[in-house]
């Protein structure tokens, strides 16, 4: 995981300079090295490193560079990168028959070669996360491109200045400066040199197919498989554990894989919460004493909270509420995690938005309003929690991992009928099932359970609002004491768009403001909102079928 930056167009060392002074900002992204790639005329790339594969030789930008040449001499192609390639090893299996040899252990390096010799044509065969910038050139002339995997696990913004150069970076902060207007880079989308911005990534359920799947079968498989291939890393590795049902199975998968290779295999895991009875910390606990994992709890105060603000502001480049909420106490660990040596982590991101696992799902009218939600926030999960997730850990040079977000699991997991997802209440002629009841039972064996079955049947409790209640409460609290009634009934004026609605809203928008000002910053966030509940409040206790601090049971 890295931080880049890209500029194509009129470019001379003035605006190189420029770029590489903007990359600077991502230097929390890559604090293991930096470097920059010049080629006048036509473009530069900055990376920033945070070094996960072969760091010793790693470094960036790389080269399809022929061997005994240094850094991108004699190199038809030259690529930065921030993500993983986790077939990378297939690819170059590939490519070893058409005369290409490498010359590192990085995943990066494929990139390189296949756009020397495929174009962009290669995009779509990337199994992985990543945003990467590339320029080629040969005898056809000088080419160049840029790509974002196909769920924006990897963030990417782009914008042009004033003298219509375009702009790539990994973060908004490194283009605000410079660029006249700027947004987020679409997912599943590349940009080439002569045809602009196109879609590479079309699934059938992402355009609107109704899911004609009968029944999950396959799911666990899926999802173990998902999971295994993310534990390609030459640092040290291990699992955010929130005690909820997505980081348990998650956290469970990884130590099977983990101990099937090595018995002796210590695998970390790390909860947070605010004091030691935290909801999440208790059933993280649970989790890691059945696993047998060396468990860290971190806990944080309201105080610490409220003091990060503007920090968390700043790293994750959001107003939207329950980013902000659920980003802190992420903020926090990962800066533990990091001083533990650690660099990457595997997390539970997704799984709610492609199960249906928040608790206003209950409320849909149907299976195809449920269906269409769940594509609808999955499509946006670049704008919300993988955002949240990459940003916060990435503060301190932490790489998240997401198996739910594999391409594969979600082949199957956005193919299934909806009616099979859909959780429901309990009437006369259906029998009750809890959010992500079909999750819960592909792994619901009780001859050998991969996780407690009290955590397995935990309701769903989002993770703002498991690290303990009274954060949520606090966040509020101190909005209201901080806004004047006032200057709520004056947000429209001076927020014209998206005006914040409540104080904690105006609070984290007047706080953005100062530090991303004018409205193309203001346009790159999106403010999730739950559907068909009365209440708009994005924490889960504002939900009817939230459970009062009790953990439900059920079979499904």
């Amino acid at each position: 995981m890295c931080g880049i930056l890209a500029v194509f167009g009129d470019v001379d060392d003035i605006v190189a300079l420029r770029a590489v002074r903007a990359a600077d900002r991502l230097a929390h992204r890559g604090p293991d090295g930096r470097g920059v790639h010049v080629q006048t005329g036509v473009g530069v790339l900055c990376h920033r490193r945070l070094a996960i594969m072969d760091p010793a030789s790693g470094q960036q930008p790389i080269a399809s560079r022929p061997a005994g040449s240094s850094e991108t001499d004699g190199a038809s192609a030259v690529v930065v990168h921030n993500g993983e390639v986790y077939n990378f090893r297939e690819l170059q299996r590939e490519l070893a028959p058409r005369g290409h040899s490498f010359h590192t252990g990085s995943d990066s390096e494929v990139l390189a070669h296949l756009y020397e010799v495929e174009g962009d044509a290669f995009v779509p065969r990337l199994d992985g996360i990543f945003a990467f910038a590339a320029i080629r050139s040969d005898e056809r002339g000088d080419d160049w491109m840029v790509a974002r995997d196909p769920i924006g696990i990897k963030p990417l913004y782009y914008g042009r200045d004033a003298a219509g150069r375009l702009w790539f970076a990994s973060e908004l902060k490194a283009l605000s400066d410079h660029c006249v207007w700027f947004k987020p880079f679409p997912p599943g989308h590349l940009y080439t040199r002569h045809e602009g911005l196109r879609r590479y990534y079309e699934p059938s359920w992402l355009q609107g197919a109704r899911p004609g799947h009968a029944d999950a079968s396959g799911l666990r498989e899926r999802l173990a498989a998902a999971v295994d291939k993310r534990l390609m890393s030459d640092v040290p590795l291990g699992v955010l554990l929130s005690g909820g049902l997505d980081s348990s199975l998650i956290a469970g998968l990884t130590t099977r894989l983990l101990r099937a290779r090595d018995p002796a295999a210590e695998v970390q895991s790390f909860a947070i919460g605010i004091g030691p009875d935290a909801p999440d910390l208790r059933a993280a606990r649970e989790v890691a004493a059945h696993l047998g994992t060396r468990h860290h709890e971190v806990c944080f105060s309201l105080e610490d909270g409220i003091a990060a603000l503007d920090d968390i502001i700043r790293h994750v480049e959001s107003y939207d509420i329950p980013t902000i909420r659920a980003s802190i106490p992420m903020y926090f660990l990962s800066r533990y995690i990091r001083d533990q040596g650690v660099k990457v982590v595997l997390s539970g991101e997704g799984s709610d938005e492609i199960f249906g696992g928040y608790l206003y799902f209950y409320h849909a009218e149907d299976p195809q309003a449920f269906h269409r939600e769940t594509v609808e926030r999955v499509a946006n999960l670049h704008l919300s929690d993988v955002l949240r997730a990459d940003k916060s850990t990435m503060a301190h040079g932490v790489e998240a991992r997401v198996p739910f977000l594999d391409l594969a699991f979600l082949e199957l997991a956005m193919n299934i009928a909806p009616e099979l997802k859909q959780p429901r209440a309990g009437d006369q002629s259906h029998e009750a099932r809890m959010e992500k009841w079909l999750l819960r039972a592909a792994f619901a064996d009780p001859s050998d359970p991969l996780i407690p079955p009290a955590v397995l049947w935990r309701q769903k409790e989002q993770f703002s609002d498991g690290v303990g209640y009274r954060w949520v409460d606090g966040l509020r609290a101190h909005a209201e004491a901080q806004v004047s009634e006032r200057e709520l009934a004056e947000a429209a004026d001076r927020f014209p768009h998206a005006p914040p609605t409540t104080k904690e809203a105006y609070l984290y928008r007047s706080r953005f403001e100062a530090l991303f000002p004018g409205e193309h910053a203001a346009r790159c966030v999106a403010r999730w909102v739950p559907r068909w509940q009365d209440s708009g409040d994005s924490s889960g206790r504002a939900n009817p079928f939230h459970a009062n601090h009790t953990t439900r049971r059920t079979t499904g």
